[in-house]
């Protein structure tokens, strides 16, 4: 399944909340974007992050986002990373735990002081999701270094779960 698209927002030059990389589609080919989103190419002259993106992927069994959604109602904590505003824009996810992507580590972290209320164990099964699923296979691929190792995301991020059909709501 692809990533799909390739905008996240952004206004300006490279890298997330730019023009040149971020949170879009990356399973195959080169992406090229228009009015400022994301461009992602994973050949092998791709850049550095996307190297980092390759071989944090390589590290998780990614979700379609029907079987995060199943994994959900088995147990798992579906975590929505984006941020507010990319939240207001997009939608939410009902079954959703917000957790912004610059504290991720620390609430799920079970040794840490600042950790989430259900972040107990290791055993615990954390989904990440974006916006379109390329900052989560990093924040999931974090989330495997502290031990976490059932933490995955989910392909395609909220653009594929609403593109699924999966609950939502707008704002």
């Amino acid at each position: 399944m692809s990533d799909g698209g390739v905008s996240d927002g952004g206004t300006g030059g490279g890298g997330p909340g730019g023009g040149g990389a971020g949170d879009g589609g990356g399973d195959g080919g080169s992406r090229s974007t228009a009015g400022g989103g994301l461009g992602v190419s994973s050949g092998a002259s791709g850049s550095r992050v996307d190297a980092m993106l390759a071989a944090a992927r390589a590290r998780l069994d990614r979700l379609t986002p029907d079987d995060a959604a199943a994994a959900v109602a088995a147990g798992a904590i579906l975590i929505d990373i984006r941020p507010a505003a990319q939240r207001a824009a997009e939608g939410a996810i009902p079954a959703a735990v917000i957790i912004e992507r610059n504290v991720l580590e620390w609430r799920l972290d079970p040794t840490c002081e600042a950790r989430a209320a259900f972040a107990t164990g290791d055993d615990i099964r954390p989904i990440i999701i974006c916006s379109e699923g390329y900052t989560s296979s990093l924040a999931a691929a974090a989330l495997l270094d502290l031990q976490l190792t059932a933490a995955t995301d989910v392909i395609g991020g909220f653009h594929a779960w609403a593109a699924a059909g999966l609950p939502i709501t707008r704002g």
